[in-house]
């Protein structure tokens, strides 16, 4: 028989773990700190902290053509690589983490463009 504190832990546990990265958004993106070649690295992921896109270099992330930024240097903007969609992007204090990688500095959603 299960102690009733048992089951109250082990379903927070799988609470937490289930949480999404960026929730109501559609991806995350977290500045590695890795470097690659003497370049940075930066990924976009989603709820499940897969790597969907990233962007490796050793110039400003901000004028790749991937992400654009406002002031701060903060992350506004994010153009898949992959289909051309644009995501408006911005900090939003249920933004998680994800393990390894790190934290996510900015989530982002299409808002139809």
């Amino acid at each position: 028989m299960f102690n009733l504190n048992t089951v109250a832990l082990v379903g927070l546990a799988v609470a937490v773990t289930a949480s999404a990265t960026c929730p109501g958004f559609n991806f995350g993106i977290i500045d590695t700190h890795q470097k690659v070649l003497d370049a940075n690295k930066w990924v976009v992921v989603d709820d499940s902290c897969n790597v969907v896109d990233s962007l490796i270099t050793d110039q400003n992330p901000c004028t790749q053509g991937i992400f654009s930024c406002a002031p701060g240097p903060v992350f506004n903007g994010y153009t898949s690589t992959q289909t051309g969609l644009q995501y408006a992007c911005r900090p939003d204090p249920n933004a998680g983490s994800c393990g390894g990688l790190g934290d996510v500095q900015v989530c982002c959603r299409n808002d139809g463009n």
